[in-house]
């Protein structure tokens, strides 16, 4: 019972196919993916001398223009640079920011997120120029506005805006810009506390509007390019007032300067004519700078923040495109998985490169930041008589690349996740049906036998018209079969014919020495003691056939074979064929040339002997028995033809087995176990040849051809006459 139990143990054959497929199939996508980061690399590397190309070609149209790069007055070291964007038209002061949409991308952030500081604000500053005049879009994040009370004199205990600035006489200037409500600010100079004005009246060189937004505020101004003075030195802070009853300030959010320089940022204006040059180069996704020697900012186009990404119409969309689309989530967690960074990889790239560039090298890095993405900036310079005067710096993003990648990568996923499943349907279908057929015929083949060892049938049905190996597997069990039903058929006849065949001499024996014991006569008793003698060799002859077909096998593998002429000895063993059977007629047919063969002369003399012997003892009394050699290219073919009966057709394909006689009308009785045709099969295989049997076609006989192998050098001979 353990063994059983244990014998059905292991995996199925399905399981074995899927496993083993399934490792299989995994190649396939771990291959694609590093093929897509190999190409991922060479896209970036592309782009990234693209880059390089297009900033040389900017370059071009800038080398030698020297009046583009005046120096300001002071040095943008340890200041924030506040850049004062050209504006094509004058805009509209009325606290929204759509006529400041071709600048929107440049505005500077200030203070941290509300979320990562109990107090502070942030606010969002952008500068524009236009006609010397500044103007200024503040978009401040509040939860809570208070505006100024009219009754109260102090202008610090309400949400407000506080200017820095150095005037035309260099000298440092404070001014408040109050809002009393959604709609028109006032400006006002205030003491050096910040809380009382320092003049009766507002200033009204400073004009601007607040509107409420549901975050917060946009407060937008404006004033004259002049009251900045020479250094146009400026600073803004944000202040904010929470509680309308306190009225305390809560916290003070500015544009600090880098280094030094208390309250203080530098307005930078951007060079018109620079702008106009490079206005018409940008494209989506990729941002422009033209930069001098000081690192500031001449003139800047477009912006690499990366496009919306339009989602798929599922309406439209096929059944299986739908069903693929399924896969979506998961790629997108995948690519995220392999691109995300927990670090800021080469935050400096855009300092290195500028930097590089400003002495001459053009250059290009990648950059990848959580707020930026992965960018690629490339800078060239710009040359005047040899001299370094300024770069361009041009900065793209990556998203068409990881664009690419991602959908690449979805349809790797889609078609494994596809291909999976018609394959596991296919291995399963399969296995199924695979074992389905090796159950039905190991069914049949168990079915074959009894619980006694006895077979019931002898063939089997299952698989046996199949072309694969199951077919073959299916009809050698089959074969086998059939030789072991007619094995048993034999062993079941044999006690019934050898206690026939034996009983007949051995009565004859018995009847020989009772006449021989009571007679007295010499003459009578010599004829009794040969009649024994007879018996005892029927009974000897018997034992000896069964005897030889055992050892048979055995015997011919101690035989030694040697080159000879079978012409030759078939010839000399018909002349003593005509003298042992002197009743029979025989004839030769065939070459009357050497046939020259590697055999064992004894075991073909064995083999004619039982051919001849059959051929003697079934053939019509009267008739000839041909014995004949023909020979082809490589072969030679050794027959034996009689006249007399033929052999049943469903028997031809196993006339040369084992125990298998077919023939029942013997004219002398004697017995036939049908080892005869077996020996001469065992012999002739044994020599690296064939033997069949056919019937004659147009009278009543058999003919029984066996082929051997010619010697070669006859068969050298032989090509050489054809």
């Amino acid at each position: 019972m353990l063994k059983r139990l244990f014998s059905f143990s292991g995996p199925r054959l399905a399981t074995k196919l899927f496993i083993i497929m399934s490792l299989t199939m995994v190649v396939i996508p771990w291959f694609s993916y590093l093929y897509l980061r190999e190409m991922e690399a060479f896209l970036i590397d592309s782009q990234a001398n693209a880059q390089r190309l297009t900033a040389e070609g900017i370059s071009t149209l800038l080398n030698g223009r020297t009046d583009l790069f005046h120096e300001l007055p002071l040095s943008p070291d340890g200041y924030d640079q506040l850049y004062a964007h050209p504006l094509e038209s004058p805009v509209r002061i009325d606290g929204k920011d759509n006529d400041w949409e071709d600048i929107l991308d440049f505005d500077l952030q200030f203070g941290e997120e509300p979320e990562q500081t109990e107090a502070g604000t942030q606010f969002y500053l952008l500068l524009g120029e236009h006609n010397e005049l500044v103007y200024v879009l503040a978009r401040v994040i509040d939860d809570q506005l208070v505006f100024r009370d009219s009754t109260i004199l102090r202008l610090d205990v309400s949400d407000h805006l506080r200017l820095n600035y150095t005037d035309a006489l260099d000298q440092n200037r404070k001014m408040v810009i109050t809002m009393p409500a959604p709609g028109v600010t006032t400006a006002y100079d205030i003491d050096d506390e910040w809380r009382y004005a320092t003049q009766s009246g507002a200033d009204n060189r400073v004009q601007g509007f607040v509107s409420e937004t549901s975050d917060g505020y946009i407060a937008e101004f404006r004033f004259p390019l002049a009251m900045l003075g020479s250094t146009r030195q400026f600073g803004l802070a944000v202040v904010d007032v929470d509680d309308a009853v306190e009225r305390s300030i809560e916290s003070i959010t500015s544009t600090l300067p880098s280094a030094g320089h208390e309250a203080y940022g530098l307005v930078l204006l951007k060079s018109p004519e620079v702008l106009k040059i490079i206005q018409g180069l940008g494209y989506s996704g990729a941002n422009i700078q033209v930069i001098d020697t000081s690192k500031r900012v001449r003139a800047e186009v477009g912006s690499y923040d990366a496009a919306t990404t339009l989602e798929p119409n599922n309406e439209d969309a096929s059944a299986i495109d739908r069903f693929l689309s399924l896969t979506s989530g998961p790629v997108d967690a995948i690519f995220s998985a392999m691109v995300a960074r927990d670090i800021d990889f080469n935050p400096l790239a855009a300092d290195q490169v500028i930097s590089t560039s400003l002495e001459g090298t053009p250059n290009h890095q990648l950059r990848f930041t959580q707020q930026e993405g992965e960018v690629i900036i490339a800078a060239h310079p710009i040359i005047a008589q040899d001299d370094t005067i300024g770069t361009v710096v041009l900065t793209q993003n990556t998203e068409r690349i990881l664009e690419l990648r991602r959908d690449a990568l979805g349809r790797i996923v889609n078609f494994s996740v596809l291909a999976l499943f018609i394959f596991v349907a296919l291995v399963m279908a399969f296995s199924v049906t695979l074992a389905r057929r090796i159950r039905k015929l190991g069914t049949e083949t168990t079915d074959a036998i009894d619980a006694y060892g006895r077979l019931k049938t002898n063939r089997i049905y299952s698989e046996t018209e199949s072309g694969d190996e199951i077919g073959d597997l299916a009809r050698n069990i089959s074969n086998m079969l059939s030789r072991l039903h007619q094995h048993n058929q034999f062993l079941e006849n044999m006690p019934r014919t050898l206690r026939h065949e034996i009983n007949n001499p051995l009565n004859a024996l018995s009847t020989s020495l009772q006449n021989l014991a009571s007679e007295e006569q010499p003459d009578h008793r010599a004829k009794y003691l040969d009649s024994a003698q007879r018996a005892v060799l029927r009974i000897g002859m018997i034992v000896q056939n069964l005897a030889d077909a055992a050892s048979l096998e055995e015997a011919l593998e101690a035989d030694d074979f040697e080159v000879i002429d079978l012409r030759e000895l078939v010839n000399n063993y018909l002349n003593n064929c005509r003298v042992l059977h002197p009743k029979a007629h025989f004839e030769y047919r065939g070459t009357h040339k050497r046939v020259l063969s590697a055999v064992s002369d004894y075991r073909i003399e064995q083999l004619l002997d039982k051919l001849i012997d059959n051929a003697v003892d079934f053939s019509v009394p009267g008739t000839t028995i041909t014995v004949g050699l023909t020979t082809d290219a490589n072969e030679l073919t050794l027959f034996v033809t009689n006249e007399g009966p033929t052999i049943p057709r469903e028997e031809l394909d196993n006339i040369f087995d084992s125990m298998v006689s077919v023939r029942q009308n013997n004219p002398d009785n004697r017995l036939h176990f049908g080892m005869g045709l077996y020996v001469v099969r065992v012999i002739a295989e044994h020599h690296g040849g064939q033997v069949s049997a056919v019937n004659l076609l147009n009278r009543r006989g058999v003919t029984v051809r066996v082929t051997l192998s010619l010697y070669r050098e006859q068969t050298e001979e032989l090509m050489a006459a054809i």
